[in-house]
C-alpha cells in the first residue's frame, strides 16, 4: 500500500493538470529503507510529448546525486497518462527500473466516466504489474 500526504498528492495532481497536454513526471523522494515519500521533485519531460515521457538524463544524474547526499531513495515515481487510463503501458513497465518504488499514474482523461482525474500506484516487478491501494492522509 502506497501511504501519501494530501499535500504530496494534490501537488503531483496539480503538475499532471499543469503540464497536460503533455505528460508529466517526477520523482517523491523519501528516507532510505523508510519507504515514507516526503520530498515532491517534479521533473521535466524531455520528450515533451502527450504519450510518452522521459526523464532528462542531465536532471536525472543530479536528482541521484542529491538523493545520495541526503540519504534519499526514489519512493514514488510518477507521470501522467493525458488520454488513455491510469495503467502502466508496455513501454512504463519496460522502463520500470526501481523495484521498491510506487509507481504513480495520474491520468488527465475521463476514460471511465468517474472525472478526469485518476490517481492508481503500482508496483513494477521484473515486467509483473500489480496495482496497490492508495491511502492519503493529513500527515505521517
Amino acid at each position: 500500500m502506497l501511504t501519501i500526504t494530501q499535500a504530496l498528492y494534490d501537488q503531483i495532481v496539480a503538475h499532471a493538470r499543469a503540464d497536460h497536454p503533455d505528460e508529466a513526471c517526477g520523482v517523491v523522494a523519501g528516507p532510505v529503507g523508510e519507504g515514507r515519500p516526503e520530498r515532491f521533485i517534479p521533473m521535466l519531460n524531455a520528450a515533451r510529448s502527450p504519450t510518452f515521457y522521459e526523464f532528462d538524463s542531465q536532471d536525472l544524474l543530479k536528482l541521484y546525486r542529491e538523493m545520495d547526499d541526503r540519504d534519499e531513495e526514489p519512493v514514488v515515481i510518477y507521470h501522467s497518462h493525458t488520454a488513455t487510463e491510469a495503467y502502466p503501458s508496455r513501454t512504463d513497465i519496460t522502463y520500470a527500473n526501481e523495484p521498491g518504488a510506487h509507481y504513480v499514474l495520474v491520468s488527465t482523461a475521463d476514460t471511465d466516466g468517474a472525472g478526469e482525474i485518476q490517481f492508481r500506484s503500482f508496483r513494477i516487478l521484473d515486467g509483473e504489474v500489480t496495482e496497490e491501494e492508495v491511502k492519503v492522509v493529513d500527515a505521517y
